[in-house]
């Protein structure tokens, strides 16, 4: 008879409750799909007492979880700890190195260390495992790495932070602010009490960069993550938009060309009538295209109990059955710096509102800026007021460089009749 598989679980939050409550409920199920029992021998968390709503009798208490590393009993670590550093850090590594399995739904650690940690990883022949770090109960980790393991993925996009897409949604929907939103977003638990890895982006480039490299096959690259969040959109932006034919989502895209890999996250003005626009509240989607698949897409749940335990029990199932692939997609020795492409080369679209003092010569102001820069307009939309008070003036452009765009704003910006910062947003035709 295969003998059980030995798990320890360290962090017992959300995911890791939510995790327990699995494999207790589900025990013959998880066997009869994993060709094997499914135990759990030893757990860690900062505070034994708390009520959890599970129980940990029975099971091996740390209160220090790097010593699970050590535990002769425990076949696979689930680090659900979070952190790029610390106790999260030094766990992975010695499990790592001791030879046991680990999964983690922690894309910081793999966003700054995934490089690292896979290379040990793959010297001791084990699993370093990750589905759920990268939104929650979509299998786009599996998809990428293994059902789309024929194809070259030139792109890889999408909506991966529930938070920044629940407050846009909100936004447009209610016409409120962000501010305000934000407020409720705390209230339900959408957000955190600090919510700035959420709306400054930096969460959805965590996610970014580790996809990026199962993408491309390149070593895991945060720095080169351009990380803008949504703090700056605003309604009157949300309605232009609307009008113009656009919705606004935060997007991560990453893509390959022949320069090297472009890798960021910023708010995006999408077609209204894009798959991605309508994909709503604290829901994720992740879009890949390939060249012999073409284009595929994944949506689903991107947080919570549930789903992210759904998605480390899918890595501890092909942990138990023996499944074993490179951790991104290709061995990790094999891994390569690729060139990044910097942001000022990037190409594309713009939307542009700015708040004007209406008189003569504004327009003529603008227009030379636009003509000293070799940047092209598109179209115009400007709201009447009376005459000098700030009326908004709404702009389009054709795709240009992004350095030739922002030289232009510097410029308007610079003239006396514009009340308040240049707004630009830029428009992705998906």
């Amino acid at each position: 008879m295969t003998s059980p598989l030995r798990v320890g679980i360290a962090g017992l939050g959300t995911v890791g409750a939510g995790v327990i409550k699995i494999i207790e409920q589900r025990s013959e199920n998880l066997k009869s799909r994993a060709g094997r029992e499914i135990i759990i021998t030893a757990v860690s968390a900062r505070d034994r007492g708390k009520d959890r709503g599970i129980s940990v009798e029975g099971y091996t208490w740390y209160d220090d979880a790097n010593e699970m590393a050590n535990d002769p009993d425990v076949d696979v670590v689930l680090e659900l700890i979070g952190g790029s550093e610390g106790v999260a850090r030094t766990l992975c590594e010695t499990s790592l190195n001791n030879g046991k399995h680990v999964v983690t739904a922690n894309k910081a650690l793999l966003a700054h260390h995934g490089t690292e940690l896979a290379r040990y990883a793959e010297a001791k022949g084990v699993s370093l495992s990750y589905e759920a770090a990268v939104a929650g109960g979509i299998p786009i980790i599996k998809a990428m790495r293994e059902g789309l393991a024929a194809n070259g993925i030139s792109r890889v996009y999408g909506i991966l932070n529930g938070t920044c897409n629940y407050i846009l949604t909100e936004m447009n929907q209610s016409g409120r602010d962000f501010a305000d939103i934000l407020s409720d977003a705390q209230q339900q638990g959408y957000a955190e009490s600090d919510p700035s890895f959420d709306v400054d982006g930096i969460d959805a480039a965590h996610k970014l960069a580790i996809l990026a490299s199962v993408a491309f096959g390149s070593e895991v690259d945060f720095d080169a993550v351009y990380t803008q969040g949504i703090r700056d959109i605003t309604p009157i932006d949300i309605q232009f938009a609307k009008e113009l034919g656009y919705g606004i989502k935060l997007l991560g895209i990453a893509s390959e060309s022949e320069n090297g890999i472009e890798q960021r996250v910023h708010p995006c003005m999408v077609p209204i009538d894009a798959p991605i626009n309508h994909v709503n509240g604290v829901f994720n989607a992740v879009v890949a295209d390939g060249d012999f698949v073409d284009t595929t897409i994944y949506e689903g749940r991107g947080a919570g109990e549930g789903p992210t335990a759904s998605a480390v029990m899918a890595d501890v199932i092909d942990i138990a059955r023996g499944n074993q692939v490179p951790t991104f997609a290709i061995p990790a020795d094999q891994l390569v710096k690729k060139p990044t492409v910097p942001m000022n080369n990037h190409r594309g679209a713009y939307y542009i509102r700015l708040m004007v003092v209406d008189r003569p010569g504004v327009f003529a102001a603008i227009a030379k800026a636009l003509e000293n820069n070799n940047v092209s307009m598109e179209s115009v939309i400007q709201r009447s007021r009376d005459p000098g008070e700030p009326v908004p003036v709404v702009m389009t452009v054709h795709d240009t460089e992004e350095a030739a765009m922002l030289k232009t704003l510097e410029e308007i910006a610079a003239n006396d009749t514009i009340v308040e910062q240049p707004s630009m947003i830029r428009i992705e035709e998906l």
